[in-house]
């Protein structure tokens, strides 16, 4: 942690938020022990391992990841892999991004409905 970030967290009346999305680089040993540590500074809000992600880009990564699986060869290589990438997303249809942005108010609805639980989404 750098100079400037240990002034801002042992700055009084400063009281840090950490939203816990069980990502592994959040889980891991070290950083749960400096929660611990510091827990008088940081109020850390339970998320639940299987908390709805409502970001549509998941849904664009799981497209990419399923068009470059499905090409044949595959890639051998990184500089193979990152110009399937490219040309998996360049051709992604404007009317996937118009549709996940549509599906916002759905997929919220679905989620307050299941009061935070499993919306499908």
């Amino acid at each position: 942690m750098g100079l400037r970030s240990r002034r801002l967290v042992n700055a009084p009346m400063l009281t840090a938020v950490h939203r816990q999305d069980n990502a592994r680089c959040h889980t891991a040993r070290s950083v749960c022990a400096w929660f611990e540590e510091n827990q008088d500074e940081f109020t850390v809000l339970p998320w639940p391992a299987n908390s709805p992600d409502l970001n549509p880009i998941e849904n664009l990564w799981d497209h990419l990841d399923r068009v470059v699986r499905a090409m044949d060869p595959q890639p051998r290589n990184l500089a193979q892999l990152a110009k399937a990438l490219e040309s998996a997303w360049l051709n992604i249809p404007v009317n996937t991004f118009r549709n996940l942005i549509y599906s916002l108010p759905a997929r919220l609805a679905a989620v307050r409905s299941a009061k935070g639980g499993y919306s499908g989404f």
